[in-house]
């Protein structure tokens, strides 16, 4: 069976912890293949967050793994095929470059990889509180075809620990790729009507 390959960024916003975990969810879904970039600023954030010790921890929870700066790497050309990209958790900077066109490292390049190819791309935009600067790049990427989520927790779900909150929200986040994961919890799902 060919596995269906997802990317995922993980840049120097706060919440390591989201790039992090949809790795970790990502494992649970047997056919697909991950393939990670993490920018040195994403790293330095997900250590000082206590998200990971090392950046080899980060490293072995994708199939593959490309260094930020690496324009050349497989996931740059568009003849890469993959489900999309999630940025999680995506960085003002990172938002601005891929709102801009600027595809100065493979993040951004990807990223506008799979806006050209028509492909996913989810951008889990972590800043608050926003100014208009923030709303109009989060406008220009939505107009070229990325989806902003903010990573905003749901509470119908009776979360009773952070980890409760994170894996809610990628889980949501996946599902715009079409990956069910069992532990997303559906609001009102088994109710009687």
């Amino acid at each position: 069976m060919k596995k269906r390959r997802m990317i995922v960024a993980i840049t120097g916003a706060s919440g390591a912890c989201y790039g992090v975990r949809a790795l970790e969810m990502l494992r649970d879904i047997e056919d697909i293949e991950t393939h990670l970039i993490i920018s040195s600023a994403g790293l330095r954030t997900a250590m000082e967050e206590g998200v990971v010790t090392s950046a080899d921890e980060i490293r072995t929870l994708a199939d593959v793994y490309y260094p930020h700066k690496d324009i050349g790497a497989a996931v740059a050309s568009g003849s890469f095929k993959s489900a999309g990209m999630l940025v999680a958790p995506c960085s003002i900077k990172t938002l601005s470059a891929i709102a801009h066109c600027y595809s100065d490292d493979l993040i951004s390049r990807a990223a506008d990889v799979c806006l050209k190819e028509r492909r996913k791309l989810v951008l889990m935009v972590r800043e608050t509180p926003l100014h208009a600067g923030h709303i109009a790049l989060m406008d220009t990427a939505t107009r070229s075809g990325a989806i902003i989520m903010p990573p905003v927790p749901s509470f119908y779900t009776r979360p009773r620990t952070l980890d409760d909150l994170v894996s809610q929200t990628v889980g949501r986040a996946l599902d715009l790729f079409d990956f069910d994961h069992p532990q997303v919890r559906r609001w009102k799902e088994g109710d009687a009507t």
